[in-house]
């Protein structure tokens, strides 16, 4: 199966050839961990882990090495500590942990490195002082900032003119700097900071050099591919390309660049001074399954903007409790090319959960009425298709009835079949007892009251309206 993706670099769409097949390398940068993941931090964890999947599916899963990384130390980790008076360790820690559990929850697949910033100090050391030495950055009043102006493509993969990126470097001026556009790769730290002993003395990394010097150490000075949103573009991946390519000019750094686009929450940009603001545990807290928040992630094409409503969430919870209820208690078979064929054509997931949800009704009208069969892929096949874009995935907790409750329906039964005994009329006992045993729901009626259980085929789905 070919691969395509678009190249930010060269801003088209390119047949993917890895440097090497038997090794193929994709770097992502990972979150600042200061604070819970919020609703957009998930899109590029969930977009690049599909990537993962399918780069594993076509060239084997030994043949891929996915790193993302953890940025450990920085200023807003710095000003939380402050804040609460809290541990630095402490807090990165926690934070970790907290973005594990919930890119978990959301079927995220753990990378094969997950490197923090704070264990590759040396490696940064040795890297700065090298661009130092070949003539690319420069020791001033004990900051190291690397000369943009020698490094003669500077801007390309942004496409940003001269003066753009002079106007989005006004924030950093400072006198120190030869030109500001300079960027910093070591600052002094004030006691109470965090900081290393360096050859300019007591200090930290500025944000850029630790995805370079990351990457260098785990994915060598050429690999294929490096992702993340596409705020990151400039001046972060900018700046990592400068300094990389400069730093080991035998090798190009990334051969592909993908960026996805930001999120949106009900066609507004996500701000807590809207009230909009998500973290994905607080939509895990109100009881929206992981399985939800991924289905709507991946129901936008990665390079669009991606509008997160709650209308969304409810198309994707009805959708995924169909297919939960035909894969029940199913082995994965084959994953099916034909519908695959859009995932390979720039990770187009929003295609394949149309042509997917497409086969799933085809397989329940076989199941319901055999003399109306039409073509449908086995079930097996439907779920090893839905396991490559991480859902359905064997092992994984079945939410299906998580948060339904059963106890509205059963009152209002029993209440209908006391008014059924005094005037003998059954038939409204009859319509909702037969629409809860369509459902997968068990009708217990005795003297003693009603109860519903759901069965090995519950979809609560098919119960709205019936209250």
């Amino acid at each position: 199966m070919d691969i395509f993706l678009t190249n930010s670099r060269s801003r088209t769409k390119e047949r993917f050839t890895p440097l090497d097949p038997a090794n193929v390398r994709v770097y992502v940068c990972g979150p600042t961990v200061y604070d819970r993941a919020h609703l957009g931090n998930a899109r590029p964890a969930i977009v690049f882990d599909v990537l993962s999947r399918l780069l594993r599916h076509v060239y084997g899963a030994e043949h891929v090495t996915y790193v993302r990384n953890f940025t450990d130390v920085d200023d807003k980790i710095n000003a939380r500590a402050a804040e609460t008076g809290r541990d630095i360790a402490e807090i990165t820690e926690e934070t970790i942990g907290w973005y594990l559990d919930d890119m978990a929850a959301v079927g995220v697949a753990e990378p094969d490195h997950m490197p923090r910033a704070t264990r590759y100090i040396a490696q940064m050391v040795v890297m700065i002082a090298d661009l130092i030495a070949k003539g690319h950055a420069y020791e001033a009043e004990g900051h190291v900032l690397f000369a943009v102006e020698s490094y003669a493509d500077y801007g390309a993969l942004s496409g940003r003119s001269l003066e753009d990126m002079i106007a989005g470097a006004r924030v950093e001026v400072a006198p120190y700097k030869r030109n500001p556009m300079d960027f910093v790769l070591w600052k002094p730290s004030a006691a109470g900071l965090p900081g290393w002993d360096s050859p300019w003395g007591r200090g930290r990394p500025g944000w850029h050099i630790e995805c370079s010097a990351m990457a260098q150490d785990l994915l060598g000075a050429s690999f294929d591919i490096h992702g993340g949103g596409n705020d990151l573009m400039f001046p972060h991946h900018e700046n990592e390309i400068a300094q990389s390519c400069c730093a080991h000019p035998e090798g190009s750094f990334a051969k592909v660049w993908l960026h996805n686009e930001m999120l949106q929450v009900e066609g507004r940009k996500m701000s807590k001074s809207l009230g909009n603001f998500f973290t994905v545990r607080d939509l895990l807290d109100q009881g929206i399954p992981g399985e939800v928040i991924r289905f709507v992630m991946l129901s936008t094409h990665y390079r669009k903007p991606m509008d997160w409503t709650a209308e969304k969430a409810e198309v994707a919870e009805k959708k995924l409790r169909r297919w939960r209820r035909l894969a029940k208690g199913v082995n994965p078979g084959a994953a099916l090319h034909d519908v695959l064929a859009p995932l390979a054509d720039d990770l187009n997931t929003s295609l394949v959960l149309d042509r997917l949800d497409s086969l799933a009704r085809a397989i329940e009208m076989n199941q319901t009425d055999p003399t109306k069969a039409r073509f449908a892929p086995s079930i097996e096949d439907f779920v090893a298709t839905a396991n490559l874009l991480g859902l359905l995935l064997p092992g994984t907790h079945d939410w299906s009835m998580q948060g339904f409750d059963l106890s509205g329906l059963a009152a209002r039964l029993a209440e209908i079949r006391a008014t059924a005994m005094e005037t003998k009329d059954f038939s409204e006992v009859d319509r909702l007892k037969a629409a809860l045993v369509a459902a997968g729901v068990e009708v217990r009626m005795s003297k003693a009251g009603v109860e519903l259980v759901p069965g090995a085929g519950f979809d609560a789905s098919a119960l709205e309206g019936l209250e």
